[in-house]
This record gives structure tokens, C-alpha cells and sequence, in this order.
């Protein structure tokens, strides 16, 4: 959405357990008609644990604080997702929420405010920052948790320089940009009674649903912001964490292979085999990636998995990769399973190496040395 963007990276070893991926947005500008102001978000199964990443910029200026938290709540009712467990953003186990949330330092003038950063003194802010007072007041605020904000306000600064605004407007400096994140509270099974206080610890090793489910621990390691940004009017923020997890599986859904030696000079094998029964689909399809690909349709090359009947569990299928559909020089690639109803790769083989085709020094695509000779 206009100006709103969310990235998420993953290492190439996490790739078949990131499952059920869904982005969703929501605008909020002009009643809703405009995306210049709304939260854009992806959620995603990571190795069974459910997590939401998502990216919001809420109303400007000093007096819409009670907006500002009006938006936020909106967000959080209207976005869906096609999941059935987890439709809602707090459906999942963690969420990250993050972007130009556009809180101020209220009460406080330019002057002070300006001498408490300038003089080291971030604490003597904290009390009049608008998010921090909102969380005090709103129940469903309280449960997103946010680092100390030992960092200089990001906003506003005069462009390309570290100096906060100066022009006619003085815009008085605040944390407008802020990383937050939430843990699923957890709750007793359908039905059950709360237990008397000071038995609590049967509670805390239940679902929703009733059955014993893996904790996760998030720590943040860092929240600090990038000064020499001189770009924007605002300086990025960077938190950086630690998930600790326990897997609820680690077995890839399916098992692909390249078969003997690939090169542009002839056709290509290569086999799979679905290692458990899931939602297979005659749509998927098996890609070739140069390692360090970008994103699932980044492949060189791709064959359908099957044109009529979907294979058994554990029937090693092989296909056929057409010679003038495989690359001439020689690197590194790997080949993935991309599931249609997954919405992500669940299957990946281990790296292997296309062998240079004599056609590539043909096609004039080898590199020659001072002399002519093709290297």
C-alpha cells in the first residue's frame, strides 16, 4: 500500500517449514478509501508455531492520540486470514508489530524536550509519551510488550542531517517509530474453571483447544535506532531478536532430488517423493533455483508435478527437465517443491552443480582470456 511495504527474509535451511503463508491489508486513510495510512501484514506456519509480522503507519499529529488507538484496534478486528485456527492477527502465537505508529510527547515543550535529549536524559520523556500513557489505559495494549526506549527520538529531523526539524514548524521531537510484540496469552481448555489462585500452573500448559502445546520464548537483544539515515525525515528503528522454539516437526513434506549429472547438453532428471499426506494439489510444481534465490517464483526453469493423478505417500515420481530450459553455465543450484495450497516451498534437495554445456562457449557466453582463448 503506498508507501507500506513488509519484507520478510528466511535462510534457505528454514524454507520447507515456513508453511501456510497469507499476507492481508488493511487502509485507513480517507475512511478507509486510502492506502497512504493502514497496516499491511504476513502471517505463516514456522515450524508448526504460528507467527504474524505486521507493518502499520497510524494517524499524524499531536491530538489524534485516541485515533491512533482507534486505528490500531480496527487493524486488529477487520484483518483476515483464510486459516482456520488462526483467521485473526492475535489468533497467532507471536506477533510482531512494528512501523510509524506517530505517538508524541505530550505536555512537555520543544525546549525541554529538546535539553532531556540532548542532555542523556530519555527517562524524564517516557512518562508523557502518548503509547506508553494508551497502554495504561487500554486492556488489549497491555498485551504487547515493547523494549526500554533508550534511543534518541526518530522524528522529526531535518533531511539528510542529524539535526531535529528546524524549519518553520518546529516539530517537536518523539518515538514515533516503534517495534512491539505480543505472546499469546494462554488459557484453560473449553469448559474449565479458572483454578484458585496460587494453583495456577495448569493453566499455563494449555491451549485453547485443550491440548498440551510447545512454548516460545521471545527475547529482544536489541532496540535502537540507525542515526546516519539521512534520507527520511525519521530515523530507522532496528529491534533484533531471539526466538527460542521447540520444533513441532522437522521432517520436510516432501523429498526432491536431482538424478546424475545436470547440464544444458541433454535432459534432466529428477525425482520426489511426498513424505506425508497433506494438501497436494495438481498445481504444484518443482522449481530450479539458483542458490541464494529471492522468492519462490525466482526459478530458472520449472515442471508440474503431475498433470492428472496426484502420486501416493512414499511413490517416488521422476520427471523430465528439458535441456533447452537448463542454464549453460555452471553454479550452484537446488531444486524446491512449491505447494499451491501451502503457499510456500515444503520441500527442498540439497544443493548440486550444473555442469557448464559445450553450447555456452557457442553462444559466446564463456569468458575468453587476452588472447582469444576461451577460458
Amino acid at each position: 500500500m503506498q508507501g507500506l511495504l513488509l519484507l520478510v527474509f528466511a535462510k534457505m535451511m528454514h524454507l520447507p517449514f515456513i508453511r501456510n503463508s497469507q499476507t492481508t491489508y488493511t487502509r485507513t486513510g480517507i475512511f478507509g478509501y486510502w492506502g497512504n495510512k493502514g497496516a499491511v501484514s504476513v502471517r505463516f506456519s514456522f515450524y508448526g508455531h504460528m507467527v504474524c509480522f505486521l507493518n502499520c503507519h497510524l494517524a499524524a499529529h499531536m491530538h489524534n492520540a485516541l485515533q491512533r488507538v482507534d486505528e490500531f484496534e480496527h487493524i486488529l478486528e477487520t484483518q483476515d486470514f483464510d486459516i482456520f485456527d488462526t483467521p485473526h492477527v492475535l489468533d497467532h502465537k507471536v506477533v510482531f508489530w512494528f512501523g510509524d505508529l506517530n505517538f508524541r510527547i505530550e505536555d512537555h515543550g520543544l525546549h525541554f524536550v529538546r535539553s532531556s535529549i540532548n542532555g542523556g536524559r530519555l527517562n524524564l520523556l517516557w512518562s508523557k509519551d502518548q503509547l506508553i500513557m494508551m497502554k495504561k489505559k487500554e486492556p488489549f495494549l497491555q498485551e504487547f510488550e515493547e523494549g526500554p526506549l533508550n534511543f534518541k527520538p526518530t522524528y522529526k529531523f531535518d533531511r539528510k542531517a542529524d539535526t531535529y526539524d528546524t524549519s518553520g514548524k518546529k516539530r517537536k521531537p518523539a518515538w514515533t517509530d516503534r517495534i512491539l510484540w505480543r505472546i499469546k496469552p494462554k488459557s484453560l481448555p473449553s469448559g474449565e474453571e479458572e483454578e484458585e489462585e496460587g494453583d495456577d500452573e495448569k493453566a499455563s500448559t494449555f491451549t485453547d483447544n485443550g491440548q498440551d502445546e510447545y512454548p516460545i520464548l521471545v527475547t529482544q537483544n536489541t532496540y535502537t535506532s540507525v542515526m546516519s539515515y539521512g534520507v527520511s525525515d525519521h530515523k530507522p528503528v532496528i529491534g533484533n531478536f531471539t526466538l527460542e522454539l521447540r520444533k513441532c516437526f522437522d521432517t520436510q513434506l516432501v523429498h526432491v532430488t536431482p538424478v546424475g549429472e545436470w547440464s544444458a547438453d541433454q535432459n534432466a532428471l529428477l525425482t520426489y517423493t511426498i513424505l506425508e499426506d497433506f494438501m497436494s494439489s495438481t498445481w504444484d510444481w518443482i522449481g530450479l533455483y539458483k542458490v541464494g534465490f529471492k522468492s519462490a517464483s525466482d526459478y530458472e526453469t520449472f515442471v508440474w508435478v503431475r498433470e492428472n493423478e496426484l502420486p501416493e505417500v512414499n511413490e517416488v515420481i521422476e520427471k523430465s527437465v528439458d535441456k533447452n530450459e537448463i542454464p549453460l553455465l555452471s553454479e550452484e543450484y537446488v531444486l524446491g517443491y512449491y505447494s499451491t495450497n501451502l503457499n510456500s516451498i515444503v520441500g527442498l534437495s540439497d544443493n548440486f552443480q550444473i555442469l557448464e554445456s559445450k553450447r555456452a562457449a557457442v553462444e559466446g557466453l564463456v569468458p575468453k582470456d587476452i588472447n582469444g582463448i576461451n577460458n
